[in-house]
């Protein structure tokens, strides 16, 4: 991994990481009690409530996995591949995650189950937006991989190998991110209920357009380089003739 971390790839790694942390905790705190982006606790979870036949909370279990499924299926169908480039449709995705969110703010305050599914297609969606960066991996709705990969550099270190800095500085803002906004999220929701939700929309909604101008800066500029070299060429074969 590069040593040099460009800012907008941090900054927009926290970001999502901190709506995920409130998106998350807002689930765990609301009427169904159900992880939003927590496979492996949900699949636990999911075992108990079958050996209990406790079908109510089985079916909301089922359908938080299925969703965040099924939200890594459209990741994968919009983005096209797990490493961070700034010409993928990143902004395509972030406004769908909009919408799902949007979705199940609605659904959860009409004390409806089925707002658990929208969070968690949406938790899905974003944790697979990306994969990796230069090597590291990035998972923005949990953090069980950060912490081992953490651990694991740590150990690295201890017995002299070579680490990146700036790979623990990412890992370690994904991991703080995400905690701050789980913090974050039980004082909102202590406050105002599931309109705490009204935070992480608001920010992924004004992240999505933000990457969206900055998507069409970049392929602006890359077609202004071109042009530019291809006017020099010109020059240079007129000078030759």
């Amino acid at each position: 991994m590069q040593n040099q971390l460009p800012t907008w790839v941090l900054c927009g790694a926290v970001v999502l990481a901190f709506s995920a942390g409130i998106l998350n905790t807002t689930a765990l705190m609301g009427f169904t009690h159900v992880s939003a982006s927590h496979v492996t606790g949900n699949i636990s979870l999911l075992a108990v409530t079958s050996f209990h036949h406790d079908w109510q909370n089985l079916w909301l279990l089922l359908i938080s996995v299925a969703s965040f499924w099924l939200g890594s299926v459209l990741s994968g169908m919009i983005i096209g591949g797990s490493e961070l480039q700034i010409k993928r449709h990143y902004g395509y995705a972030m406004h769908l995650e909009f919408v799902l969110l949007c979705g199940s703010l609605w659904l959860y305050l009409s004390g409806n189950n089925y707002g658990q599914m929208l969070i968690a297609m949406a938790c899905g969606l974003q944790n697979s937006m990306v994969a990796t960066y230069h090597g590291a991996v990035l998972r923005t709705t949990h953090l069980t991989g950060l912490t081992s990969d953490l651990g694991a550099t740590v150990g690295h270190w201890l017995v002299g190998r070579k680490v990146s800095l700036a790979k623990v500085a990412l890992q370690s803002a994904l991991w703080w991110g995400f905690f701050g906004g789980g913090f974050v999220a039980v004082w909102l929701y202590a406050k105002y209920g599931y309109w705490s939700m009204l935070l992480p929309i608001t920010v992924i909604f004004v992240s999505a357009i933000s990457y969206s101008h900055m998507e069409k800066w970049f392929h602006h500029s890359k077609r202004m380089i071109k042009f530019v070299i291809i006017k020099r060429k010109r020059k240079n074969r007129i000078k030759g003739i």
